[in-house]
């Protein structure tokens, strides 16, 4: 709804009501339509303030109406009768200004904002375009470049960007609705006409398509197959080569097409799982909503190396004080350096100082003493960190959090160094941590629900979206990730190379495959990982191939062994130029290699097609995920989903593997595995798994339902 009120004698004020962010659910929209024929009718008001709700303007179209039948009156309309309006109508932008909310703002005649606020046109992060006139209306205001960034990659900008690009006319630091209105009395006595945006000549450019093919280009490359951002460039082109009323013609059927398609389905769902994730629950029954974090105002970080780096500039940056330490005096100073640097590079894009004043640095765990959190993140080492958390327990103070930024060690066994086991929790974040927006939040059998409610809080303070799961071995990423990585090494020993399945990969969205990103984090990890866990290991007369009576792909041990680790020593499963290049070409000794290896091995290549690589890779991830369901590890759907997304660089508009798991089709995906399992019996993460089974036989409800066929999150290991 909206509130109408007259103020300051002659300005017609109307307030759009609907918290927390005022979306423009049919409620509202019909309430702007009401209170506009009020202000526009009583003759004693000479201009229009439209406003939001407890400072914020208004964040959009209400996205839960999307999947149900239009009511109210509907945008478009609704902002061409603001913009005829013949009374200037001011727009008194707070908080936020986003989609829908700043389409409405452009059919305002003028758009006073706060400094801090956020403007954007973000729908295409939901498989849209904007589509009440944003695309014909933005590059009409603020020209055809600056129209493409904004609209095809979605960001924000502040109140003062806006006013750099020409989107706002004036910014205040001050109370931003008394500064509009004070704006409308001034306004008053001028017509509108010609202030109204859809009017407005596209600014010429001097050559048009040159600007268009190379925005295509780019937005072709960074989208991966996303139909949404090509859309948003073909609108924009409109805008730039059409009048207003055929651009909008356009702009309509490019949004039909989109808002029925696929891909529009898996973001937006994506994008209410991301919320959903927040509202976790443990096997105790605790809950989000009934669990109250603890204060953590500040925290050390143990570990410089990349990961301890960037967990300690998204402490600062979240507001906590930090004290970074680092035994090896060489490291700290570098490390010093460059969370410096970080923090300044970060400071300049927000428009803001540097919290240097936040971080302190010490080459002992002393201080420890006096905080309220600890984040290791020293070597994945499960004695090591087991020692230091021994140490921690008898420094900290009572009541301290313990926190591991471990990628799949124990918890529990890390607990159990402690004095108190309940403190402790697991707080896996991903590279580059200041960066990367998913923090994994491993809960053991003995954490408490405050300890969990406190990593959950602090995540959420460092702009991460935090998801809750259970301790397992590799937790739900990395344990999803194993026979992702297995089948991919499986099919290059059948006959394929590590460029096709790459290229197969990466044409289905992915920002890298498989093997070029084992190049990037270096095949070494991986191989001390396999050598402690004893695989590396094979017994007089027991074939290189099989481990515990499983297939096993020897192929990354064999590379490490003739020391190809990747990036960092210019070999790997592709060639560099030199160590730490990053051209990845293929590589005629690998290619070589992978035939005698097949020959050793009595192994006849085959031919292996786009379907098979996508099958095996795809459909065995998924396959644990049903697992990681089944085990209650993850509490839904949704939360393996947003880690694989967020994490692991799933491509959004494929909504995350168990979304997509669903769009395929279970049967399909059951039958699939079934075929692959039958082939390859040695291969255990083929055989379907029994909740896979239960769904389909259950008539493979949506993915919405799949809770009500699981059981509660737990620990299991």
């Amino acid at each position: 709804m909206a509130q109408y009120s007259r103020v300051s004698g002659t300005v017609g004020l109307i307030t759009l009501l609907n918290p927390p962010v005022n979306a423009l659910s049919a409620a509202v929209r019909q309430g702007i339509v009401d209170t506009l024929d009020k202000a526009l009718s009583d003759r004693k008001v000479k201009s229009v303030v439209i406003c939001g709700h407890n400072g914020k303007f208004c964040g959009g179209a209400d996205i839960r109406e999307f999947s149900s039948p239009l009511t109210g009156p509907p945008l478009i309309p609704l902002i061409q009768g603001v913009e005829s309006a013949a009374k200037p109508v001011v727009a008194a932008i707070d908080g936020v200004a986003l989609g829908g909310g700043l389409e409405l703002a452009l059919g305002c005649h003028y758009r006073i904002a706060h400094s801090k606020a956020r403007l954007g046109l973000p729908e295409v992060h939901l498989g849209l375009l904007p589509g009440a006139g944003g695309s014909q209306r933005l590059p009409r205001l603020i020209g055809v470049p600056a129209a493409l960034d904004l609209i095809t990659t979605g960001r924000h900008v502040t109140g003062a960007e806006a006013l750099q690009l020409g989107l706002v006319d004036k910014v205040t630091d001050r109370n931003t609705v008394d500064e509009a209105v004070k704006f409308a009395l001034s306004v008053a006595d001028q017509p509108p006409n010609s202030r109204r945006v859809s009017t407005f000549p596209c600014p010429r450019h001097p050559d048009l398509d040159a600007l268009f093919e190379g925005a295509m280009q780019r937005v072709r490359q960074r989208a991966r197959g996303a139909l949404a951002p090509v859309a948003c460039v073909q609108a924009i082109r409109a805008a730039a080569t059409l009048p207003y009323a055929q651009g909008m013609e356009r702009e309509r059927e490019l949004m039909a097409t989109l808002f029925t398609s696929g891909q529009a389905r898996a973001q937006q769902y994506h994008f209410f799982a991301q919320r959903a994730v927040g509202r976790w629950s443990m096997p105790s029954g605790a809950r989000w909503d009934t669990t109250k974090p603890g204060a953590v105002h500040k925290a050390m970080v143990i570990g410089l190396g990349t990961m301890g780096r960037g967990i300690s500039v998204a402490l600062v940056q979240a507001g906590v004080s930090v004290v970074a330490m680092e035994t090896n005096e060489k490291q700290l100073m570098e490390a010093k350096q460059a969370i410096s640097s970080m923090l300044e590079r970060g400071a300049k894009r927000r428009g803001v100082a540097p919290a240097l004043d936040k971080i302190r640095y010490s080459w002992n765990m002393e201080p420890a003493a006096d905080v309220d959190l600890v984040i290791e993140a020293v070597f994945e080492d499960m004695a090591l960190k087991k020692k230091l958390f021994q140490q921690l327990s008898a420094l900290c103070k009572p009541g301290t959090f313990l926190c591991s930024n471990t990628s799949g060690l124990d918890v529990d066994q890390l607990a159990s160094e402690t004095r108190h086991p309940e403190l402790v929790v697991g707080m896996h974040f991903f590279a580059p941590a200041h960066v990367m927006k998913l923090l994994e939040v491993v809960y053991g059998s003995r954490s408490s629900p405050q300890a969990v409610a406190t990593a959950m809080e602090l995540g959420k303070r460092m702009g991460k979206v935090s998801v809750a799961v259970g301790n397992c071995r590799g937790f739900v990423g990395n344990r999803m990730l194993k026979p992702y990585l297995e089948q991919a090494f499986f099919l290059l020993e059948e006959g394929t190379t590590p460029e096709f399945v790459d290229q197969v990969l990466e044409e289905f969205g992915f920002a890298m495959g498989v093997f070029r990103m084992s190049d990037l984090s270096g095949l070494d990890v991986g191989w001390r990982v396999r050598k402690a866990d004893g695989l590396l290991n094979v017994s007089e007369g027991h074939s290189a191939r099989i481990r515990q009576g499983c297939r096993y792909s020897p192929l990354g041990d064999l590379l490490c062994e003739q020391g190809r680790f990747g990036q960092k020593t210019g070999r790997g499963w592709y060639q560099y130029d030199k160590p730490g290049g990053r051209v990845a070409k293929p590589d005629p000794w690998l290619h070589g290699f992978l035939e005698k290896f097949r020959t050793q091995h009595g192994l006849v290549a085959h031919r292996i097609d786009h379907q098979e690589v996508l099958e095996r890779c795809l459909y065995a991830l998924m396959n644990e995920g049903f697992r990681i369901l089944e085990d209650g590890i993850a509490a839904g759907p949704e939360d393996i989903d947003v880690i694989y997304v967020l994490g692991y660089s799933w491509p959004p508009h494929r909504g995350g593997p168990m979304f997509y798991a669903g769009m395929v089709g279970l049967q399909k995906v059951l039958e699939r595995l079934e075929h692959y399992h039958q082939e390859h019996p040695d291969i255990p993460s083929l055989k379907p798994c029994n909740l896979l089974r239960k769904l389909v036989v259950n008539g493979s409800p949506p993915v919405h339902k799949w809770r009500e066929f699981l059981k509660k999150p737990q620990s299991q290991l």
